[in-house]
């Protein structure tokens, strides 16, 4: 008899912990090897699989947004598992087992003495397999088990027959348990039996050494190619055993809700945020995503693929410092867990699938008395805070820290407590108010003595003021053109509101309204000058950018008078119009609109409150309708030069505005004429980072050149690989493809294949009109 060990357990019949990796059973799984390749269950109620593998051309597999797809040859299925260069799993409507590899993946590969049998639950080891007899859509999820071996490599192109049901893993001690559950590895496999034993069984069974050790009362186990993970039911802490080189040192955070095992590592998701931490070798642990809590999660040789709660999207990241993630999932939905007969237990609660937004979709499985049971998350990652309790049909919702308004969220989010900001504020406006007074005490007693020594020379004062008038020039109101109504009506652009006659500033005045040019009043730098915000005397708020000496000194009066006669002609909505300009004491200042919801850069990649996929369609096109303005409708036209994220303002009403254009030196305006093709390809990039998520230029990243890096996949036709996922992604992605195809053109090398302004604002009207579904 080959080797074999028991060790009572006591478990839960009732809650099942999801796992998934090498040899275990979840709604995702990976196959290993040179031929390896993840799949999942599609979250469209029919329980069909998606598949993707590296890339590579495996000829009978047809390629859908850069990934691989075998859906019109598995059948749909209720659970996965993963062996090494195939996978298995229970069909949907039969509960049969059915296995297959990338290469024909039209041949079951489950010998024929096992075809017709009904299964509730499957494992692949390396190159074997172990099921559960049973229905897994009627319960219960006992029975004996089932195990049969492959002759040869599984994942090879040639492999069609080579199976053995009489093997090594028949065993008449094995054959008389009923089994709850199983995993298998690399020569073994071991499960929990329905009188709460843990037993493992096979060639290399006794090379996992865990007959020898003191082990407490495990949960489900996830096993690796030789070792075994397994969370302790009573104090959630992990415990391992078999090859050490697989699982490294140990987490110390405790409580993981499903487990993962690839080559060489694990990953777990968190019970309280439903984050991923992983632990083995070699590990890159900065490659595993923290904007995300995860439901559902495998692990291959060297990548990790997971259903992300928020929005059930698939997402992968490389795991050792020697790889980079090649695998690219598909832009699909897809299933947060098991369908089970059972009800939920407490702690957990039934998905709903109502949050998907499709009428017609009442729920993930195709047994519609089927439910999904999941764990509640207690807490959130960081940076967000949890804006509502998990109930029987919805998990807690996580929300970003930058909309935390009340007291609920202020001591999660690390924010200050209101009521003592007012009161720090509070002593500062008192303490100014102190320094007025006495200030204006002593300084009037100084202007009396002046005073007294300055009357005989008052007549010759008023004829020095004439001679000496200081220059300030203002722009008066100007009517302001309205952009055409947006596609989308949530969204709309608001009616032009008329600005009036701009006020005639002063120095002083604007000194006073931004407490002198201090640092604090600061918004930003540029080429020109500074930023400040400024609050004038009316309570208005306005932004006033203050030439720097270089400005001043490379660009004479004459030139900066004929630029403001342009820059004042200048009205749209989706411009930061200017309101005014003063030349005075050597300064120059200008003043304009004020921006109170910052730029998009600091929206896409700094604290500001993340935006969704219809607020980034929206600001797209109206930033494209502010450049298409600014080169078309202004006469000479205006060519910006540095069109960027940080150059795009969101207004009161989070509408886009388009900042810093005009104010050249008259070297630079001479090389302008018309050169309106570098602020398409400028653009280009824009819209390439609101695709991504990812900054322009990083130098964390290989290439770091956002375009260097996104271009080659869009034109492979693998554009759903740059879909920034921090943004949960519509039902339907067609407009977001069609974006990235938009941004290619913009961004292309030769400046005559580059589309102008105006049909970039045509297209990216027809691709907001075509609609986004949640």
């Amino acid at each position: 008899m080959p080797p074999k060990f028991i060790i009572f357990l006591v478990t839960s019949s009732v809650i099942i912990v999801s796992v998934s990796g090498y040899g275990s059973t979840g709604t995702i799984a990976a196959a290993f090897g040179e031929n390896g390749f993840f799949c999942a269950i599609d979250a469209g109620g029919k329980q069909e699989v998606i598949c993707w593998d590296r890339g590579n051309n495996n000829g009978s597999v047809n390629q859908s947004s850069g990934t691989r797809i075998v859906s019109d040859y598995v059948p749909a299925m209720a659970s996965l598992s993963g062996g090494e260069g195939f996978l298995c799993g229970i069909t949907s409507n039969s509960s049969q087992a059915f296995c297959w590899n990338l290469i024909n993946p039209f041949v079951n590969l489950v010998p024929g003495a096992f075809q017709f049998n009904s299964y509730s639950r499957i494992a692949a080891g390396r190159n074997h397999v172990c099921a559960i007899s049973g229905l897994y859509y009627s319960g219960p999820d006992s029975g004996p088990v089932h195990c049969w071996e492959y002759v040869g490599r599984v994942g090879d192109k040639n492999f069609t027959s080579g199976v053995l049901w009489n093997s090594s893993f028949r065993d008449p001690y094995i054959d008389s348990l009923i089994f709850k559950r199983i995993v298998s590895g690399d020569g073994f496999s071991c499960g929990v039996t329905k009188d709460d034993d843990f037993v493992c069984w096979g060639p290399r069974s006794n090379l996992l050494g865990v007959s020898n050790k003191s082990i407490d009362e495990l949960d489900i186990l996830a096993s690796g190619k030789s070792s075994i993970c397994g969370v302790s039911k009573e104090s959630g802490q992990l415990q391992c055993f078999g090859d050490e080189t697989e699982f490294g040192v140990l987490p110390e955070r405790p409580r993981f809700i499903t487990v993962s095992a690839g080559s060489g590592h694990y990953c777990g998701i968190r019970e309280d945020d439903h984050g991923v931490d992983c632990w083995g070798r070699n590990l890159n642990s900065s490659s595993v995503p923290n904007s995300s809590g995860f439901v559902a999660i495998s692990s291959s040789d060297d990548t990790t693929c997971g259903v992300r709660e928020l929005d059930l999207v698939l997402d992968c990241w490389g795991i050792h410092d020697y790889s980079r993630p090649e695998y690219s999932p598909p832009l699909e939905l897809c299933s947060p867990g098991l369908c089970s007969p059972h009800s939920c237990s407490d702690g957990w609660f039934a998905f709903n699938a109502s949050i998907l937004k499709e009428p017609e979709l009442t729920s993930l499985c195709s047994f519609h008395d089927l439910k999904i049971c999941l764990p509640c998350g207690t807490d959130c990652l960081e940076g967000y805070f949890p804006s509502s309790t998990c109930s029987s049909d919805s998990d807690r919702v996580c929300t970003p820290c930058s909309l935390c308004q009340n007291s609920s969220c202020w001591n999660i989010c690390k924010l200050p407590h209101p009521s003592r900001a007012k009161s720090r504020e509070h002593e500062r406006k008192e303490m100014r108010k102190l320094v007025i007074i006495i200030g204006c005490s002593v300084l009037g007693f100084v202007m009396f003595l002046i005073g007294l020594s300055l009357v005989p020379k008052m007549t010759k004062g008023k004829r020095d003021e004439e001679r000496s008038k200081m220059t300030c020039c203002f722009c008066v109101s100007k009517p302001v053109v309205e952009a055409e109504p947006d596609p989308i009506p949530q969204l709309a652009i608001p009616m032009a509101v008329s600005l009036g006659e701009t006020k005639i500033f002063r120095l002083s005045e604007l000194k006073d309204a931004t407490h002198g040019f201090k640092e604090f009043n600061e918004l930003g730098r540029g080429s020109f000058g500074f930023v400040y915000k400024a609050v004038l005397s009316d309570g208005r708020q306005v932004a006033v950018k203050r030439a720097n000496a270089a400005t001043i000194i490379h660009s004479n009066n004459r030139d900066f008078e004929a630029e403001l006669e342009v820059l004042c002609k200048i009205r749209h909505n989706n411009i930061v119009n200017l309101l005014g300009y003063c030349s005075e004491m050597g300064e120059r200042l200008l003043i304009y609109e004020y921006m109170p919801h910052g730029t998009l850069h600091d929206h896409l990649h700094g604290d500001l409150s993340p935006l969704d996929w219809s607020m980034r369609l929206k600001i797209a096109l109206q930033a494209a309708k502010g450049l298409e303005y600014l080169h078309n409708e202004v006469d000479p036209p205006v060519v910006h030069r540095d069109v960027k994220t940080s150059n795009i303002l969101l207004d009161s009403e989070m509408c886009a505005r388009i900042a810093d254009f005009g104010l050249l030196s008259s070297n630079e305006k001479d090389s302008t004429d018309g050169d309106t093709e570098d602020d398409v390809y400028d653009f280009g990039v824009v819209l390439l980072e609101i695709l991504s998520g990812r900054k322009a230029y990083d130098r964390e990243s290989n290439p770091p050149g956002i375009a260097e890096w996104a271009i080659p996949l869009i034109r492979k036709g693998k554009a759903a690989a740059i879909i920034d996922k921090n943004a949960a992604l519509p039902r339907n992605v067609e407009p977001l493809l069609k974006l990235a195809d938009l941004a290619e053109l913009a961004a292309r090398e030769n400046p005559s294949e580059r589309p102008s302004m105006r049909n970039l604002v045509s297209f990216l009207d027809l691709i907001a009109k075509s609609g986004l579904t949640f």
